[in-house]
């Protein structure tokens, strides 16, 4: 029963197969976590939805920012952009099922046995454990039922607001929380997420910290694995397990066999997208 994460995959299917035969994956008994952007400027979308589709219970996974553009594509929100490649989702004769699988996934997962918490981009630091459970969860059950989720899809394209506040709304509530934990990356030092930049130096600068660098007292007992920013590339900390490796950019695809214990070592798996 081993319990694997893996990063971004983004339509890499060639290399996520190749990265299961690796492990010896079974599904009959191990589970693969995955950090969301499941499809998109990769080349085989289709198949490795149809792939973790296949897995049930066995696989576990978060909305990315790229899975909930494909379901505005999808529900005809959005168009598609010249470096998509999910015409062939959006083609295929098991369109609806697989639009139905993606709006049943979560924004964020815990696992109270292993003490970890899976999110595509990050846990807003502002927020306690209780809150952002509450604030994803508000967001799920809009995406399970289908009009709901159509109507909220065309109102979550825009940056603001920046900051959280219980003030917001229902809409700018839902905005911030999809954008938080799917799109964040810096956050200014009063809590304001901030989009215009995606590069990483490894540091601390005024306006532009890098979420996992500030303090959560609510999440300390558990490690937050994710994906998102594949400029800083592998992150392994006691707190955090950041696993986009760039593997659609021509770099490695990244998967971790999770501890029981979440504290121990974990053992990484990669396979190089040549």
């Amino acid at each position: 029963m081993a319990h694997y994460a893996v990063g971004d995959i983004q339509g890499c299917y060639d290399q996520l197969a190749q990265l299961l035969d690796q492990v010896n994956f079974d599904q009959s008994k191990d589970t693969l976590y995955c950090v969301g952007d499941l499809v998109n400027r990769g080349p085989k979308s289709l198949k490795t939805l149809r792939l973790l589709k296949s897995l049930n219970n066995q696989c576990v996974s978060v909305l990315g920012n790229h899975d909930i553009h494909l379901l505005s594509m999808m529900y005809g929100v959005r168009d598609h952009r010249p470096h998509d490649t999910l015409k062939k989702i959006i083609d295929a004769p098991d369109a609806q099922e697989i639009a139905d699988w993606l709006r049943h996934l979560p924004l964020l997962h815990t696992n109270e046995s292993r003490k970890f918490l899976m999110c595509h981009a990050g846990i807003y630091p502002w927020w306690s454990l209780k809150q952002a459970k509450k604030y994803a969860l508000d967001v799920e059950d809009i995406f399970k039922n289908e009009p709901d989720c159509i109507s909220l899809l065309k109102h979550i394209y825009n940056n603001t607001p920046t900051k959280w506040s219980k003030d917001l709304g229902r809409i700018r509530q839902s905005r911030f929380t999809i954008n938080a934990f799917t799109r964040m990356r810096f956050c200014s030092p009063n809590g304001h997420l901030n989009f215009s930049e995606s590069g990483y130096e490894g540091k601390i600068r005024k306006n532009r910290i890098p979420w996992f660098m500030i303090p959560n007292e609510s999440t300390q007992d558990y490690r937050i694995i994710f994906g998102h920013w594949s400029a800083v590339g592998l992150l392994n900390t006691p707190q955090h397990l950041g696993l986009d490796t760039g593997c659609v950019w021509g770099n490695e695809m990244t998967m971790a066999k999770i501890p029981k214990n979440i504290n121990n070592k974990i053992t990484l798996y990669t396979q190089r997208n040549d």
